[in-house]
């Protein structure tokens, strides 16, 4: 499989009833600008470019009760075989494969503790076109009551071997793939909010996490988490205004 190998996160969309009002926030926030589908079946699905290549994309929720939720996309090269995987080791079928035009054939999951997740099988969509750089996908980090759950549960999906270290008072884990840490897993820190049982986040690079952050706010998002210092850069973590959860960092 040409493009990002198995096993990585190749991209993130956003489902959200309030389509029209992220294709003005997130313009404004990361200089993206957003390409439509002319497909009448992609209801209105929009790729977001930066500096012309595809960077994340955003589409109408699947289901009328469907929370706006940015999702990862985790690479694989069979995703039908990656969901009989995700019910042997204990999660959820959300929503069978499926082919996507001829872009490519994705899932929706979960693990056991709730968290959602997607596998893209790429077609004629190979993934995102630019990483972490400013305005584009450069982490993307479970957040889990359940970490050891969590560690057998993705080695048996995607074969990927957890490395933990001390990050202050808790333990941080990377998930190695291959030659590479793909992604990350933090322990729950406190109270999730109700719609987030255990979530999968994900992050965009910025040049000033702080100036984003406030810009943010001023187009109607929310603060979470206010920006602060670790060991990837200073992150925080954010609401869009229909309440859809991301982060974004400046990288070191």
């Amino acid at each position: 499989m040409d493009g990002v190998e198995p096993g990585t996160p190749c991209w993130a969309d956003l489902a959200t009833p309030g389509l029209d009002d992220a294709k003005r926030f997130y313009p404004e926030l990361f200089g993206w600008t957003g390409r439509v589908s002319a497909e009448p079946t992609a209801g209105g699905y929009t790729t977001f470019l930066k500096d012309g290549r595809a960077v994340a994309g955003a589409g109408p929720p699947a289901t009328d009760d469907q929370v706006p939720v940015w999702s990862t996309y985790v690479a694989t090269d069979d995703a039908d075989l990656v969901a009989t995987r995700v019910e042997a080791a204990g999660g959820q079928v959300v929503v069978s494969p499926f082919d996507v035009l001829d872009q490519g054939r994705m899932a929706v999951l979960s693990d056991p503790a709730g968290a959602v997740f997607s596998v893209w099988q790429p077609m004629a969509m190979r993934g995102a076109e630019l990483f972490n750089a400013p305005g584009s996908m450069c982490w993307n980090e479970l957040v889990t009551p359940d970490p050891e759950g969590a560690k057998d549960f993705y080695a048996l999906v995607f074969g990927w071997h957890p490395e933990e270290r001390a990050a202050g008072p808790v333990t941080y884990t990377g998930w190695r793939c291959g030659a590479r840490i793909v992604a990350g897993m933090l322990p729950q820190l406190e109270p999730l909010p109700e719609d987030l049982p255990a979530y999968w986040s994900v992050y965009f690079a910025v040049e000033d996490a702080d100036a984003t952050a406030a810009r943010a706010a001023e187009l109607g998002g929310t603060i979470l988490v206010p920006p602060r210092d670790n060991p990837a850069g200073r992150s925080a973590a954010l609401r869009d205004p229909e309440g859809a959860l991301f982060s974004v960092t400046a990288l070191r």
